[in-house]
Order: C-alpha cells, then sequence, then structure tokens
C-alpha cells in the first residue's frame, strides 16, 4: 500500500540538461491547488466538519493507509489543515488542459461526499446533507485558498514577481473574481478581505498574495514554481481557464525581458500598498473608477491597469508571434486576446450583465438582482444561502441550473471531464505518474510517490526520479521501476 509524502526542497540532480526549448521559448506548466469547505445539514444530532472530512476520505485511507494520495490521473487528493479537502491538479502545459484537471477534482469530491453522505444517514438521519463548497469563505469569517502555480524560469528574481506581476494579479479581479455577499454590500472578490502581505514564505499565520516558498518540483538550478495565493476558486469554466491564460501572457513578456536584459515595460506599476489595493479593486462595484495608489505616487485606477498590461503584452505579441503560438498546446493566443478584450471592454461601458455568462460575481450579482427583483423583501441571510448554493459542488443547484439554460458558458464536455477524472495530462510528466500509481494499486506492492519521486518500498526498494515536468517520455529508470510492478 502507498505511503505518501511531500517533495518539497529536496536536493535533486538533473540526469541531463533541461533543453533549451524548455528554457529559451515560452512553453510552462500549470496547477491549481483548490482547498474545499464541509459542513452538514438535515442531521438528527451534532456533527462537525472534521468528522464529515473524514467519512469523505474513508475509501481513500482504506486505499492507501493515509488521507493523502496520488491519483491514476497524476492529481494528488489530500486533507489539509482544518479538515479542508484538497485536490491538487497534474502538471499540465496548457490552461485548458489544466480547467479540465480541476473539473476532475470537482467530480472527484462530488463522489466522495455523495458516498459519504449514504453512510452519514445511516447515524444522522435521512435527511442528512453534505455541502462541499468550492469558495474561500465560509459563513464562521474563516478563508481556505485556491493557489495557482505556474513554473518560471529561475532567472527572474522574486523581487521582480513582487513589483511586476502582482499589479497585474490584483487588477485581474476584475474578471476572475468570484463575488462575495458581505454585510457592508457587494464585492467582487472572496479573498481581498483576508489577504495580510503582498510577498511571504508563510501560508498560514499570515496569508501573503504571492508564497515565496522554494519548491520548485522540477530542476532547482532553471525553475522556480511560482505560488499565487491571491485568486478565488471559480465555479466558471471560463473564468479559471482567462486566469491562469493572461497569467501566462504576462509572465513571458517578463521572462523575455529579464533575457535580453531589457525594461518589460512593468516597472512602472508596483503598488505603494498593494493590500490596500486589493481592497478597493474587490469594491469595483461600489467605486469603479477609484484611483489606486502606486509606489510612483501617481495614481490609476484597476481597469487603466488592466488595459495597460494588455497594451503591452499585444505589443510583445506582434515581435514574437511564431514562438507564443506553440507556447500553449491547446489553447490560442489569438483567443485568449480577444477574450480579455471583450472582458475590458464590457467594464469599460459598466455592462456587467454581458459578463454574466462567464464571470463568477457578474453572474451571481445578476442572480440577486433578479431576486431582488421578485421578492424586494429580500433578506441578507437568504441570499448569503444562495450564494453558498452556488459553490456547493455536492447538492448544489444554482450553478447547475444557470448552466442548464446556458447562462453560464461551458469550455469543456463532459466526456474531456471524464477523461480527466481517469486519465493525466499525456504530454507531462503527470503521464507516468498515473502509469505508475494505476500499476501499483493493481499489483498490490507498498509504495510512494510525490511530485518527483516514484517509489516501490517493499518487498524491495526501487525508486524513479522525474524531474523534467514538462517530459512524458519514460526514462530507462522509470521503465525498470515499472518492470517490478508486471
Amino acid at each position: 500500500m502507498p505511503q505518501l509524502r511531500d517533495s518539497g526542497t529536496r536536493t535533486l540532480h538533473a540526469t541531463e540538461p533541461v533543453p533549451s526549448a524548455e528554457m529559451d521559448g515560452f512553453c510552462r506548466i500549470f496547477g491549481v491547488e483548490t482547498e474545499y469547505g464541509v459542513a452538514v445539514t438535515g442531521a438528527n444530532k451534532p456533527v462537525d466538519a472534521g468528522q464529515v472530512a473524514m467519512t469523505m476520505f474513508q475509501p481513500i485511507v482504506s486505499r492507501s493507509r493515509s488521507t493523502n494520495t496520488y491519483l491514476t490521473n497524476g492529481s494528488r487528493l489530500y486533507l489539509d489543515v482544518g479538515s479542508h479537502p484538497e485536490y491538487a491538479t497534474a502538471e499540465a502545459r496548457d490552461p485548458r488542459e489544466a480547467l479540465a484537471q480541476d473539473l476532475a477534482g470537482e467530480k472527484v469530491m462530488r463522489n466522495l461526499a455523495l458516498k459519504a453522505q449514504a453512510k452519514l444517514r445511516e447515524s444522522y438521519g435521512e435527511h442528512a446533507t453534505i455541502h462541499v463548497f468550492k469558495n474561500n469563505v465560509d459563513s464562521a469569517g474563516h478563508a481556505f485558498g485556491c493557489h495557482e502555480n505556474y513554473l518560471v524560469r529561475r532567472f527572474v528574481p522574486l523581487e521582480t514577481i513582487e513589483h511586476q506581476l502582482l499589479p497585474f494579479l490584483i487588477t485581474r479581479q476584475l474578471f476572475t473574481g468570484a463575488g462575495r455577499m458581505t454585510s457592508d454590500g457587494f464585492q467582487i472578490t472572496q479573498r481581498a478581505d483576508f489577504l495580510d502581505e503582498a510577498v511571504s514564505s508563510a501560508t498560514t499565520r499570515s496569508r501573503p498574495m504571492v508564497n515565496t516558498r522554494d519548491e520548485p518540483h522540477a530542476d532547482p538550478d532553471s525553475f522556480r514554481r511560482l505560488h499565487v495565493i491571491i485568486g478565488d476558486s471559480n465555479r466558471s469554466q471560463w473564468a479559471t481557464w482567462m486566469k491562469l491564460a493572461v497569467t501566462h501572457l504576462v509572465l513571458c513578456v517578463i521572462e523575455e525581458a529579464f533575457r535580453q536584459g531589457e525594461p518589460s515595460g512593468f516597472e512602472q506599476w508596483a503598488f505603494a500598498a498593494p493590500a490596500q489595493a486589493n481592497r478597493a479593486v474587490s469594491r469595483f462595484l461600489d467605486t469603479p473608477d477609484a484611483e489606486l495608489a502606486l509606489a510612483s505616487g501617481q495614481t490609476v485606477t484597476a481597469l487603466q491597469l488592466q488595459r495597460q498590461y494588455y497594451a503591452a503584452v499585444e505589443s510583445f505579441l506582434k515581435q514574437h508571434a511564431d514562438t507564443m503560438s506553440t507556447s500553449l498546446s491547446n489553447t490560442s493566443i489569438a483567443e485568449i486576446m480577444g477574450e480579455w478584450n471583450s472582458a475590458l471592454e464590457a467594464l469599460a461601458q459598466h455592462d456587467y450583465d454581458a459578463l454574466a455568462d462567464r464571470v463568477d460575481w457578474a453572474a451571481k450579482r445578476r442572480v440577486f438582482e433578479a431576486l431582488r427583483h421578485r421578492r424586494p423583501n429580500v433578506t441578507f441571510a437568504q441570499l448569503e444561502q444562495l450564494e453558498l448554493d452556488y459553490h456547493d459542488i455536492a447538492n448544489g443547484r444554482l450553478y447547475g441550473s444557470l448552466t442548464t439554460r446556458e447562462q453560464m458558458r461551458q469550455l469543456l464536455a463532459a466526456q474531456a471531464v471524464e477523461h480527466a477524472v481517469h486519465e493525466a495530462p499525456a504530454d507531462t510528466r503527470a503521464a507516468l505518474r498515473g502509469r505508475f500509481v494505476e500499476a501499483a494499486l493493481a499489483s498490490g506492492v507498498q509504495f510512494s510517490a510525490d511530485w518527483t519521486h516514484l517509489t516501490v518500498t517493499a518487498p524491495e526498494r526501487k525508486e524513479a526520479v522525474l524531474l523534467d515536468p514538462f517530459s512524458a517520455k519514460p526514462t530507462a529508470e522509470f521503465e525498470s521501476l515499472m518492470d517490478t510492478l508486471q
């Protein structure tokens, strides 16, 4: 049976140099980690969320002797601090593939929840219902995260990430925010009021927007893993896809500027107070033209700053059209730019309903306003409950109703998501990890796995190191390891 471990910053040595196409080009590895909230209603006696989460993970413990495991699709499934079920997608080369893996995580969590619900009803009554929320704030005000991961070239200093990328990440929430009902009104993001610092290595005692803990899960001399914490958990497929896609384009500009020793054009956009700017952006609907203070002493609105990033990326793409067109395996750069521009145009016109089929906060806003029109006396508590239903992947109705009525845009067919539940991306090392986990489970051997290491621990110890996240080509070491599972 598997014994799981985390691959932190351990000494790793590449057996061969990183190919120049990966260092000199614009290809990237994407990943999304989602923490889910858990609650129970309808039980005939008290049951806490921790107990529910453990019931959900009982099949995982039975299989793995742990609440931390890797699946045959290359992803990681585990219980995080505070009894939050968490799913980390397998490595993907394209935002659309990362989206498929993220949606696969929703299906995995939903299946675990519904199986646990059937078991729970044996002891807590036939109406006991498990809710699994893909959001970032619970009713008690506790916050939990959705983290994006981008493999970036190590020659880009972290200080550059802070000063040049963070203003983009903060204002990107104009079209990627999930939205949140608060006692002070409706905000377009869920995380803004809970993030304390711009950049930090901590994740629990303080909540930074970008985490600097150095765990590349790749050749540490060539790459770092950019761990973005500022983003919301999205139900919208478009929003998940877009936040990864547009961030990729901005990172390409920053990386190329450092390769060439030239300015990126983003140097002047650093915020004087990032946390303050983040909270101001979250209240965009109240003050869409709020001036955000820059470190230079100038001010700019969130929409103006997004326009500046868009223009810089557009100029960059004209110079690097050929190489950028091959940076993503399944997404058109022109499609990303078209969607980005369309969102910014709608925001400029204050046409928020035009965004309601793809932007989570706009979809919620439209639903809430329609409800208020029909029922002027609707209470804050009722709106808050409706919002939670939107994020409930186990027993929620609202989001499913919107998609059924084609009021929310779907990018992937159900078959593609089902495929991702069982199969890893075919063009990254996740494909090898998935093969190993499937074969190890079938053979019944004791094994361990993490992002870079696969190990048969008994009856005879044997290990394979997968240092290159871009490669799905079996190494001799991997083939030898698989031979032990025949």
